[in-house]
């Protein structure tokens, strides 16, 4: 027989790939990109919101995907981040915002280009 709980316990300690990903237009090469602590989770969110129109997190995409249908998007992984050996209290959060950081200098993918917001710049 199962045991549920050893299940659970099981599931809670296994690690998720975390990472940088994209969606991105095939159809006019736009892109966003983004960042989670756990990439399957939120391809299967975003998966969701985006077949039943309820994406508000970015309104532009949402209405190319309406137009262009799900065939014409790809979701990937662009860089996986492992956690360093040996650091169980390891927080993801500062590195993956470097990560996409990294990524969306590299991509540009703001106005024309792509989905993202420009960041503010200072002056």
């Amino acid at each position: 027989m199962v045991d549920k709980k050893e299940l659970k316990r099981r599931y809670k300690e296994t690690r998720r790939p975390m990472g940088v990903f994209r969606i991105l237009n095939k159809e006019n090469g736009k892109s966003l990109v983004s960042s989670s602590v756990n990439l399957p989770a939120v391809f299967n969110k975003i998966r969701m919101q985006l077949k039943t129109a309820t994406y508000l997190q970015n309104s532009r995409l949402q209405r190319d995907w309406n137009e262009l249908g799900a065939d014409a998007f790809e979701l990937e992984v662009l860089e996986e981040l492992e956690p360093p050996p040996d650091s169980p209290s390891w927080d993801p959060g500062e590195d993956l915002q470097a990560l996409e950081e990294l990524w969306l200098e590299k991509l540009e993918p703001y106005d024309e280009r792509g989905y993202n917001r420009r960041p503010k710049t200072l002056s």
